[in-house]
């Protein structure tokens, strides 16, 4: 099969290693300097069923298969209770307060499409309108002072495109960087071209990022490498949240669960139960930096408040988002709330949504980075920041 240098490029491999071209491996200026994570779910996790509303008997009679017993669930207030399977990663955030759950939260899209939702959460506009020129982590890092932005992803997400050059890089160990003989052959073809030095720059900071974190894995972990594989990549991108960067973006599959979702164990417990594992495991290698970190946990919508045929749950509307960090004020349910019945449903099957995510994240960044009104317009549009004393 014959490539041209430009197709050759365009492929899905090639694309996802040569990620980084025209990036820098950046050395934050300051250790102290503030940082936010996004970690975005996709796929529309359970909330109902990850923070659980355990005073709710329209929760229990809703879900005869799904449901957590109140009992089995770590208590966070009269009304809510965490799943037993992030008691053990997450309790110790709850008691410090480094950890606040925002129920009824999420879009003011109804499309309920994964695709459509996601795409407008991330370029972080009004509901009625589509595309635009930028996505709001791109806008973030053209406002936020000394910006070190990287998105941890196969492919550059929308959230980060704009004029603003971000490196994405995958941190799996199952796609490695390119190197060996396949990177000698792709410098070649652009030996005489205008695109050499950049490419070149590309495998560069590639070689650098995976040289710094295989030493420092090394370090720490005595040549293991752990089998839980959403934990290892926390670990990598809290290592390069602690040293490099100080704004980024991790997306995490695997969350629409129509079939066998799982109640107390299960497919979904699972799946929560690495995530909270990962977080705590990136909070522990950032060490002191974690003091100057928020990482915030987002997904496209929640799902329908009453459980399938399937034993499972289908797109919905409203979810809960989770902010944690050292500076967080947690320990608490954060933002407006209603009683969970019934009555309160958004169209007689999901929650509602009474937080806006956008009016979220922008209360975060201007309590927390010090971005003016005026820097919030442009990051949000038409979107008031939510003072929630979150930072």
């Amino acid at each position: 099969m014959v490539h041209t240098r430009r197709s050759f490029l365009a492929t899905g491999g090639m694309a996802a290693s040569l990620s980084v071209l025209g990036g820098q491996l950046y050395a934050l200026a300051a250790q102290s300097a503030p940082r936010m994570l996004i970690v975005f779910l996709r796929g529309a996790y359970d909330a109902a069923n990850v923070v659980i509303p355990v005073s709710s008997s329209f929760y229990y009679e809703s879900r005869p298969t799904l449901a957590v017993p109140k009992e089995r669930t770590m208590a966070l207030d009269d009304d809510w209770g965490l799943h037993p399977s992030l008691k053990e990663p997450l309790e110790l955030f709850w008691n410090d307060k480094r950890i606040a759950f925002v129920p009824f939260c999420g879009t003011d899209n109804l499309s309920r499409s994964h695709f459509e939702t996601q795409d407008r959460i991330e370029y972080g506009l009004a509901h009625d309108v589509g595309s635009g020129p930028s996505g709001f982590m791109q806008r973030i890092a053209s406002v936020m002072s000394g910006s070190k932005p990287i998105a941890f992803s196969d492919r550059l997400p929308i959230a980060f495109s704009g004029s603003i050059n971000v490196p994405n890089f995958t941190l799996s160990p199952r796609k490695l960087a390119v190197s060996g003989r396949t990177r000698d052959v792709i410098q070649s073809m652009y030996e005489h071209d205008d695109l050499a030095p950049v490419v070149a720059q590309g495998f560069s900071v590639q070689q650098d990022v995976y040289k710094a974190i295989n030493t420092e894995m090394r370090g720490a972990n005595r040549g293991a490498v752990s089998t839980k594989g959403f934990e290892l990549l926390a670990t990598r991108v809290g290592y390069l949240m602690r040293e490099r960067f100080n704004l980024g973006f991790v997306d995490i599959g695997g969350w629409d669960t129509h079939v066998n979702q799982g109640g107390v164990e299960g497919y979904l417990p699972k799946q929560v139960g690495s995530l909270g594992r990962g977080l705590a495991a990136l909070a522990k290698t950032m060490g002191p930096e974690w003091a100057n970190t928020v990482v915030i946990v987002v997904s496209e919508f929640g799902r329908t408040f009453r459980e399938n045929g399937n034993r499972g749950t289908d797109h919905g509307h409203g979810s809960i988002y989770w902010v944690l960090g050292g500076s967080v004020h947690g320990g608490r349910m954060a933002g407006p709330q209603v009683e969970v019945k019934r009555d309160t449903l958004f169209q007689d099957r999901d929650w509602p949504v009474l937080t806006n995510y956008r009016s979220l994240i922008g209360g975060i960044l201007q309590k927390g980075y010090g971005f003016t009104p005026a820097q919030i317009q442009l990051v949000f549009p038409s979107a008031p920041p939510a003072d929630l004393n979150l930072v």
